[in-house]
């Protein structure tokens, strides 16, 4: 199906529509330059991104808690991503909340077009990221919602079908918030600051969280193109749940792409854009990017924890030493994500031009 909507350069073309015709060749607008094709650059499965443990943070043990503290800290500098497992949200509520989802895609195109979004706010259903025309566009859909702050939450916005959907992605907002405040306190604790120092940063309770479901259909020649293109994410943490019978996310590592094998009920965890400029790039957040296949679609859910849009982020000063001066310029998270909004993924070239001129 295509779709004429006059903020988007060209009409969408929804890939579910694509998926489902049964066309054995991949539309051009879909092939990457061979540069950014699956195969174009190292690819590892002997690795993993590190598996975490959270458990013993909430507990009255020292040493337990050490232990997860260091084992953060080192993921947080040396992968930007990690999985956590025995995080507190029930595997009910996760599998739950992901079979609605695939519910909600495997609906007609017809019934999911009156939540056709736009490049004004992204929020809804849509097919592209980024509004440069001609592009070569990703083999996805998705859904996007905001959570937080509540004058942005809009049910109204939100699929009414399958009729649980809405009661869960509230739930699982609700418990997922509470695990980024969490993670936080961490990442505070690592920088040597007081625990509550990054959530304060972030605009203490008046933070942002939006949720993006990603929707990626079987397809014809995966060889060809990505479901999501490399980027590193442009908000504060990002907590991602896979599906995890099949593989699709990969993260750089050096020179290679790892492949992200997903731990039974676990929830990824990556550094982004606004955190790797807090901590004056102690933390890094990474580039990734997601391959598609032939027999099997998928789902996930990328829930974004994010700081309050109109506080300046810049390098905390603690983190600033005559040694290691501040590598970036204060912005807000609502001007980069404008900036972010009209590119589309691209890299880690996004976060690296907000470096200060030297």
């Amino acid at each position: 199906m295509t779709t004429l909507d006059h903020d988007w350069p060209e009409p969408i073309v929804r890939v579910q529509s694509l998926s489902e015709s049964g066309c054995p060749l991949l539309p051009s607008r879909y092939i990457k330059p061979p540069t950014d094709r699956p195969s174009a650059s190292a690819v590892t499965t002997a690795l993993n991104i590190p598996i975490i443990d959270v458990h013993a943070f909430n507990l009255d043990q020292p040493e337990l808690r050490a232990t997860v503290l260091a084992q953060v800290s080192d993921a947080c500098r040396n992968w930007g991503f990690f999985q956590i497992v025995n995080h507190g949200i029930r595997p009910e509520l996760l599998d739950g909340v992901r079979r609605a989802w695939y519910d909600f895609f495997h609906l007609p195109v017809e019934s999911k077009q009156g939540y056709a979004n736009n490049p004004r706010t992204y929020e809804g259903y849509g097919s592209r990221l980024g509004v440069q025309k001609g592009a070569i566009l990703d083999w996805s859909d998705y859904f996007f919602l905001h959570y937080l702050p509540p004058r942005l939450k809009d049910h109204n916005k939100w699929p009414a079908q399958p009729p649980s959907l809405g009661d869960l992605i509230e739930e699982y907002g609700e418990e997922v918030v509470k695990l980024g405040a969490r993670l936080l306190k961490l990442l505070s604790l690592n920088l040597g600051l007081h625990q509550a120092y990054l959530q304060n940063a972030f605009g203490g309770e008046d933070v942002g969280a939006c949720l993006r479901v990603n929707y990626y259909p079987k397809c014809p020649q995966p060889e060809l193109t990505l479901g999501l293109s490399s980027h590193s994410d442009p908000g504060g943490l990002t907590l991602l749940l896979p599906d995890d019978r099949i593989v699709g996310l990969q993260v750089r590592k050096d020179d290679n792409w790892i492949t992200v094998r997903p731990a039974r009920h676990a929830i990824i965890v990556n550094v982004g854009d606004q955190v790797q400029v807090l901590s004056n790039a102690i933390y890094k957040s990474v580039e990734h990017r997601v391959i598609v296949n032939s027999d099997k679609e998928r789902v996930s859910l990328a829930f974004f924890y994010n700081p309050k849009s109109n506080i300046p982020i810049g390098p905390i000063k603690e983190l600033v030493t005559p040694d290691k001066p501040a590598l970036y310029s204060p912005m807000t998270f609502d001007e980069y994500r404008v900036y972010i909004r009209m590119r589309g993924p691209q890299g880690k070239s996004q976060v690296e031009s907000l470096k200060s001129p030297k």
